[in-house]
């Protein structure tokens, strides 16, 4: 509570009390035509909006700090306090002030906080903003977790077993707010970046009551009917969820949409770490957009469409049915660019239904909201026209009939001609921003407000016409027609224009000494109409808004019908325009778990690099090649195919084409990633640490169809400590689940590549390079087999660390690979195979170091060439000319010398030493 001033008037006592029912709020005081705010809330709002401080209050040694805005631009200013985490609690005059008597009666209207925020200026247009609420009986024990957007009135719930599930969920899904009962925290090293914690008493908790609040507002006699029958956890959660709405809306929630628990059973569950790690929402460096799975697939043009996509990428499908109706749907609209394109354009001329339809609902649309939700319902028609009308199929394709999936979507649609008619009967094109000033609806929507517009409009008119009038009756020419404050309009009639009698119904008001001053019936009435007619205009317009909100609320259901059938349409062409421009085939998806990749690549990499900059490749998991080892030196490319085939798996379920010439993917229920090394300090968590923890999650969570990406396990500790823990987990992925996970291993230990053909199902692979004078070119290409080398030192080299370092680590490596090379194998393979007859190792010879000599210069000639070539200034023989000359150079040089540092692509088989890449696996129904 802040320091009152030593004298109270009625307005501080007011403002004092309003401000005690919400401590933890910046109060918004409405005074006249401004929010004021006072006390520590003005210290706050100044500074954090930088606007002026200054002081309301008549004793100067205890000033009171004051700060306002303007009550028509507080969205923007509401906006930047809830972006920076606070509560705003808006407290409104709710008496019309003209007609109070002392002080105007106020109250909270609403309280506004991060996760209930609703205006477009506070959200991501294609992204959600979650409500959360979670609730377990104890630190150490499973609970629920519900979600609500309240923007668009979706939500849903999950109850988990074990705690750290729980959680892990929560950082997934990061809503802006999560309330959890008092006594509850967060289990250790859990960030919740973002997150504010909203701590409830635990009877807002209770069961019974929350059970009578989900029935209430969702409109239903029983449980049952939602899908939260037997769990007691997830009501609990959703019935805090709900008080939390009802204190903060000031109002029932009953616009939300039917409860849907996520039944995780036939969702492809992706945990926070591997999104991360997949680069799905986010960079590694914490930056959204470019660079992000997401980007490369949003081609939607509504934001229902681009929720949906995001809800898509949380949690695809693991059933073969879903899945195949969205692909006929995308196949549908890959093969003809004319309904597409015709399909888009409609599409572009629809807003955000779902949250136009929710202001619109809780009382808080403006004009604007109306006018849009009009522009969208007028689009539906084009939209219905694109999928009914006939186009021509894209060469080579056939014209196929419309699937399922969108014969649904026709069957029931709804143009809602009515809504759209009666809007467009209403509201004017371009109407204020605010209800309350008038100027809102077209001539003929209503008798009465035409007639106060016409009083208005054509006020001045209307006297001159009746002055006119009653110059005729009464023969006086001279009549004139006047005005003042005291006596209002008046006749005025000179003595000497007329000395006769006046007209009987002509009513003395004032008498000059040159004239006299009449009104009469008629004109009396016309002034007070013309005088009442501006605030009668006002009333009657904010009146008739009040009854078209309302009668738009009640239509909320058949537009929340129609923003669900747009979404859907939006999603499956935005896959279908992406599978057509970036060049994706559809893949076939299976019961089995085998995994088959053609020419596959990784498109968020090609997106930045360009198709012809990246080199695709082949990838097979079959019953005999299970879990993959991956070699080849840093830079080569193995995170990029970890990737790749995890992402490609990720687009099928979805339904989406996929960067591949062919795939044959069986059905993947857990998508785990761990990949690079981070730390997180501020939980007390070391590079090693985190990525333990992320391997223990593994290890635990992994089920028979799961799909694993791993790179570098046990590079943050010694190297025979993080040899030993690699082959361990090595061993436990090729053995668990009857030796069927699918699993890719990445790592710089070659001593694990002699696990392939000793441990079923194990097999090995690497990244080409090669090598020309002690330097690399990067190929990027995927073949059989271990790597022989790291090349750490190259690529150190290649990142600029001195000449003089480098080939002392040469020299170093050298040693340290002649003393070790004899007895690593034997000692490592004894340890991790007990049992198999080995020979004993051969003591190895300890030999000194020699010291670093001075690299030989073994430029090659074309480098010099190249270097010393002025391009701007040759003629096109020339440059031919060159050509042949660099043919000769080239062919006459022991080795090809091609850039050592490309980006990744460069087609494989441009040298004449390259070799015969191995022969892709063929998919069922095509040769060899």
């Amino acid at each position: 509570m802040p320091e009152a001033p030593v004298k109270m008037t009625p307005m501080f006592e007011q403002y004092l009390r309003i401000k005690a029912e919400h401590p933890d709020a910046l109060l918004f005081y409405r005074m006249g035509d401004f929010y004021e705010l006072f006390f520590d809330d003005a210290r706050t709002a100044a500074r954090e909006l930088r606007i002026a401080l200054t002081s309301r209050s008549r004793d100067a040694e205890n000033p009171v700090p004051m700060c306002g805005v303007p009550w028509h631009a507080v969205e923007s200013y509401v906006a930047q306090l809830i972006g920076k985490g606070y509560q705003i609690a808006i407290c409104d005059q709710t008496e019309d002030p003209k007609a109070a008597k002392g002080l105007v009666k106020r109250a909270v209207t609403r309280v506004i906080t991060p996760g209930t925020v609703l205006e477009d200026a506070n959200l991501q247009t294609k992204s959600h903003n979650y409500l959360g609420a979670l609730y377990a009986a104890a630190p150490d024990q499973g609970g629920a977790f519900a979600w609500a957007d309240i923007s668009t009135g979706q939500w849903s719930g999950l109850e988990f077993k074990r705690p750290a599930e729980l959680w892990q969920w929560v950082q997934k899904l990061a809503p802006r707010e999560l309330l959890t009962p008092e006594g509850l925290e967060p289990p250790p090293r859990t960030l919740l970046d973002g997150v504010r914690l909203v701590r409830l008493p635990r009877p807002q908790f209770d069961v019974q009551r929350a059970t009578e609040r989900v029935l209430t507002a969702q409109g239903v006699r029983e449980l049952g009917a939602l899908g939260l029958e037997g769990r007691p956890e997830l009501v609990r959660a959703c019935g805090a969820l709900l008080l939390y709405l009802n204190q903060t809306q000031m109002r029932s929630p009953d616009h939300l949409q039917p409860f849907r628990p996520l039944d995780l059973s036939r969702r492809l569950i992706i945990d926070d770490v591997t999104e991360r790690n997949l680069e799905i929402f986010v960079r590694l460096n914490g930056r959204r957009g470019k660079g992000t799975l997401r980007h490369v697939l949003d081609q939607t043009l509504t934001p229902m469409g681009g929720r949906l996509l995001e809800d898509m990428l949380r949690h695809p499908w693991r059933e073969a049915g879903p899945i195949r109706r969205i692909q006929e749907a995308v196949v549908f609209f890959h093969a003809c660019d004319a309904r597409r394109e015709a399909l888009r354009a409609a599409l572009d001329r629809v807003y955000d239904l779902e949250r136009l339809s929710t202001r619109i609902s809780l009382n808080q649309g403006a004009p604007r909201d109306c006018i849009a939700l009009r522009e969208s319902l007028a689009a539906l028609p084009q939209v219905l026209a694109a999928l009914e009308d006939s186009f021509p199929p894209n060469q080579g394709e056939q014209d196929a009939a419309p699937p399922k999936a969108i014969e649904e979507i026709l069957r029931a649609w709804d143009s809602m001609e009515d809504c759209a008619a009666l809007l467009d009967a209403a509201l004017v094109d371009a109407p204020p921003a605010v209800i309350t000033e008038g100027g809102l609806f077209k001539v003929g929507y209503n008798v009465e407000l035409d007639r106060l517009l016409d009083l208005v409009e054509h006020g001045e008119q209307k006297l001159q016409a009746m002055l006119a009038e009653e110059q005729a009756k009464t023969g006086i020419s001279r009549l004139k027609l006047g005005c003042n404050r005291v006596f209002g309009y008046y006749y005025e009639i000179s003595r000497a224009a007329h000395s006769g009698p006046v007209p009987y119904h002509f009513i003395r008001r004032q008498s000059l000494a040159n004239a006299e001053r009449f009104t009469t019936a008629e004109l009396k009435e016309l002034e007070e109409e013309l005088l009442s007619a501006a605030e009668k205009r006002k009333s009657l317009e904010y009146s008739l808004f009040q009854e078209l909100r309302a009668q738009l609320a009640a239509q909320r259901p058949r537009i929340i019908q129609m923003a669900d059938c747009i979404a859907h349409l939006d999603y499956w062409q935005s896959l279908a325009q992406v599978g057509r421009a970036q060049g994706w085939r559809m893949p076939q998806l299976t019961a089995d778990a085998h995994l088959e990749i053609r020419q596959g690549r990784h498109p968020v990499v090609e997106a930045i690099q360009g198709r012809a900059n990246f080199v695709p490749n082949d990838f097979v998991l079959d019953e005999r090649r299970r879990l993959c080892l991956l070699t080849g030196p840093n830079m080569a490319g193995k995170s990029t195919v970890l990737r790749q085939v995890a992402i490609i798996c990720l687009l099928a379920q979805m339904g989406s084409m996929v960067p591949a010439d062919a795939a044959r993917l069986g059905l993947v229920d857990r998508l785990f990633s761990r990949v690079g090394a981070s730390d997180n300090l501020a939980q007390g968590q070391s590079t090693f640490m985190v990525e333990m923890m992320e391997t223990a999650r593994i290890l635990r969570q992994a089920t028979r169809r799961s799909l694993i990406i791993l790179d570098e396990i046990g590079r943050g500790t010694s190297t025979y400590d993080g040899v030993a823990l690699a082959w361990a987990v090595v061993e436990d992925l090729a053995r668990r689940a009857g030796g069927e996970l699918r699993t890719l291993f990445a790592t710089h230990y070659h001593e694990l590549t002699a696990l392939e053909g000793r441990v079923p199902g194990v097999f090995t692979m690497n990244i080409a390079i090669r090598e020309y004078n002690n330097d690399i070119l990067f190929l990027h290409k995927l073949v059989p087999g271990p790597s022989d080398r790291s090349y750490g030192v190259e690529v150190a080299r290649l990142a600029g660390v001195p000449g003089s370092v480098v080939q002392r680590a040469r020299t170093i490596l050298a040693g340290l690979e002649r003393g070790r090379e004899g007895a690593r194998k034997t000692v490592v393979t004894a340890v991790a195979l007990p049992g198999l007859d080995l020979p004993e190792p051969e003591p190895a010879a300890t030999e000194a170091l020699p010291e670093p000599t001075p690299p030989e210069n073994l430029e090659h000639p074309l480098v010099r060439l190249l270097r010393e070539l002025q391009p701007e200034a040759l003629s096109p023989l020339e440059a031919l000319r060159l050509l042949m000359e660099w043919k000769k150079l080239w062919a006459d040089a022991p080795q090809p010398a091609p850039s050592a540092t490309g980006p990744i692509g460069g087609a494989p088989g441009d040298g004449p030493d390259d070799e015969p890449d191995a022969e892709p696996p063929s998919l069922p129904g095509e040769e060899k």
